[in-house]
Parts: C-alpha cells; sequence; structure tokens
C-alpha cells in the first residue's frame, strides 16, 4: 500500500457522514487484543504471558474480549493460562490471524461511530511500524482487514501513516498528540502540520488540536501520547511528570504540562491538569525501558494501570482512583510486558458501542 495521500476522493469522509471516535470511557461492546510469543521482543515470555492474562481476566467480567492467536496450539496455551485463573472463556472470543507483535492499538482499527444513525464504522491507517524501524513488524499493516472478516464493518482509509498510540481524544472534539511523532519524517514526510490536522479531522471527526512537544526516553514510537497525556473526561487531562531533575524525562514532561496549562478544549475551556507520576527507571543492565503509568487501560467498570515494581507504585494508583471514581482501579505489574517497549494501552483498542 503506497504511504501517500489520495489526491481525490469517490466517497465522503466519516466527518462528513456523522462518525466520530469517542472517547475511551464511553462503552465497549468488545476490547481486540493479539496474544504475546516472540521471545526477541519478551526475553521472559512467560512472565509476559502472564501479566496478558492477568489483563484479559481482570477485565472479562465486563469487557468481552476478541484475542489474536497465530495458530491452534497458541490459542490452546491462552485458554489454559485465563481457565486456570478463573476466566470465563465465553467471554473470550478467539481468532486465528497472522500478526507480528501485540501492539494491536498501534495497527488495530481505530474504530468511530455515528450515534444518531448507530452505525459503527473503522477508519484503517497506514501501520510503517514505527517509521520503519522494524521490517518484520510490517505485517502486521494487514490486521483491519483480517478482523473485518468477521466483523463486516465499512472501512475508511485515509491512506496516512498513524498510530492509535498517537492520539488520545475527549470524545468531544478536542485530540491530544505530540509534534515528535506526527510530525515526524519518518511518518508522513509529504504532509505539512495543517494537512495532518485536516486528516485528522475529517476522519476520527475531532476540531481541536493540542500538541505536545516530545515522548518518554527509551519510547521507540518517536512519542506517543499515550505514555505522557490521557483525557479521563472531556475537561481532565492525567499529564506524567517526573520530579526528578536529573531523569532524562523531568524538562521534557515539565514543557508538556506547561502546554496543557494554557491549552483549551474544543469550545475554549481550560483543561484541568493533573499530575501523575512517573515509575522513575525501569530496567535492567541492558538500558532503560519506557515505563509509563500513563499507558492505562479504562474498561466498562475497571481501569487498567500498569504497575513496575517502584516506589511510585502506590502514588499511582491513588491518582487514578481520584479520577475515575465509578470504575474500579486495578494495578497489575507491567514489569515483564514493558520489555516490548509497551503495556497494557498499546496492546489494546476497544471496540465502541455506537
Amino acid at each position: 500500500m503506497p504511504n501517500s495521500i489520495p489526491t481525490s476522493r469517490a466517497e465522503p469522509t466519516p466527518k462528513e457522514l456523522g462518525f466520530h471516535m469517542p472517547a475511551e470511557w464511553e462503552p465497549h461492546s468488545a476490547v481486540w487484543l493479539s496474544w504475546p510469543h516472540d521471545e526477541v521482543s519478551y526475553p521472559y515470555l512467560e512472565k509476559a504471558e502472564d501479566a496478558f492474562a492477568d489483563f484479559i481476566h481482570a477485565i472479562h467480567d465486563s469487557d468481552t474480549v476478541d484475542l489474536l492467536a497465530l495458530n491452534e496450539p497458541m490459542q490452546a496455551r491462552a485458554a489454559q493460562l485465563l481457565t486456570q485463573r478463573g476466566t470465563d472463556l465465553a467471554k473470550v472470543r478467539f481468532h486465528l490471524a497472522d500478526y507480528a507483535d501485540i501492539w494491536f492499538r498501534d495497527y488495530g482499527p481505530i474504530f468511530v461511530v455515528n450515534h444518531e444513525k448507530k452505525n459503527l464504522a473503522m477508519t484503517k491507517w497506514i501501520f510503517n511500524a514505527w517509521g520503519n524501524k522494524y521490517e518484520s513488524l510490517l505485517k502486521d499493516n494487514n490486521v483491519p482487514y483480517a478482523i473485518n472478516q468477521s466483523l463486516h464493518l465499512r472501512i475508511f482509509e485515509p491512506g496516512m501513516v498513524l498510530e492509535g498510540g498517537a492520539i488520545d481524544v475527549n470524545g468531544c472534539g478536542t485530540l491530544l498528540t505530540t509534534e515528535q511523532c506526527l510530525l515526524n519524517q519518518n511518518r508522513n514526510p509529504q504532509l505539512n502540520r495543517t494537512e495532518i490536522e485536516s486528516m485528522l479531522s475529517d476522519y476520527l471527526g475531532v476540531s481541536h488540536i493540542i500538541w505536545l512537544k516530545d515522548g518518554i526516553e527509551s519510547d521507540d514510537t518517536d512519542g506517543h501520547i499515550d505514555d505522557i497525556a490521557r483525557f479521563v473526561n472531556p475537561t481532565t487531562v492525567l499529564c506524567a511528570l517526573q520530579d526528578d531533575a536529573n531523569d532524562p524525562d523531568h524538562e521534557v514532561l515539565k514543557e508538556n504540562f506547561r502546554l496543557l496549562e494554557q491549552a483549551t478544549d474544543q469550545d475554549g475551556r481550560k483543561l484541568s491538569v493533573i499530575p501523575l507520576p512517573m515509575p522513575g527507571r525501569v530496567g535492567d543492565v541492558h538500558g532503560r525501558l519506557p515505563a509509563s503509568y500513563a499507558n492505562f487501560y479504562i474498561g466498562n467498570s475497571k481501569v487498567i494501570v500498569p504497575l513496575f515494581g517502584t516506589k511510585h507504585d502506590d502514588a499511582a494508583l491513588r491518582t487514578l482512583e481520584s479520577v475515575f471514581p465509578a470504575r474500579q482501579v486495578i494495578g497489575i505489574n507491567a514489569f515483564y510486558l514493558v520489555y516490548g517497549l509497551g503495556t497494557f494501552h498499546c496492546m489494546s483498542q476497544q471496540q465502541p458501542i455506537p
């Protein structure tokens, strides 16, 4: 598929048809996941599988799970680990599919809804493995087509490179992203900021875009927003902050926090910006990993927060509990998942109810 923007379109855009991307806290009919299997990405694969299974078990009673597996033995392995946890497998729908990695949010579809007509559709963006960094992962670009063999949804294709983890929305017209990612020359060098904003508006139904600067250290996605700042309601954003002035994330996150304090929503209202601590350095002798509590997943009745075994875990949980009083906030150890350079938000994609 060419990495270019069509010069003319035979069909109206999602926005013209009344579609928009809802906020993550709006009701889901399902959550999509891909079972981990790559021992290169996960040197402690069994422990990564355990964290993955813990996540599914925690959400399955309120979020139906659509789970990709490469083959029947992998499906059986997943079913075994889930059964050991007491998971009701009737709430897990398995799909055999060819995929390379687990980061479904980045290569899967971004769903859009038309609430008036109760229609669901998918936007299918180009996935180029975060700027063509990993040739072996490029085949994940085809996953949306594979899952649509069962969903049978209308597909809108902008022809633009975009990962789901690069954006966050409040469901009312405002979108958060970073310059480091969306303006990166390894994504859409043929597009300028105004053209990118136009594409996001046309295909995700947004009217206002807030641009932050850079992402966290060791993030191979070039600054995905879901490790930095997340909407938790239409006018409130949690923003990661690093208190340690000697940490490489300190100044970067401080600047993003400042920009959010100056920002407004789509109606010109100031945002409420709440600091979310960072876990500090997480990694091993081989280097630092991109660990962030901002990579939480918002389910129908629960919020799943990645924990890393640092002294900041409890403070992060308390912050999430304060902004989601109607949901159960659950922390799950994500140390072995983050070896793959992401955690719970990166690996999931919610399917909204239209």
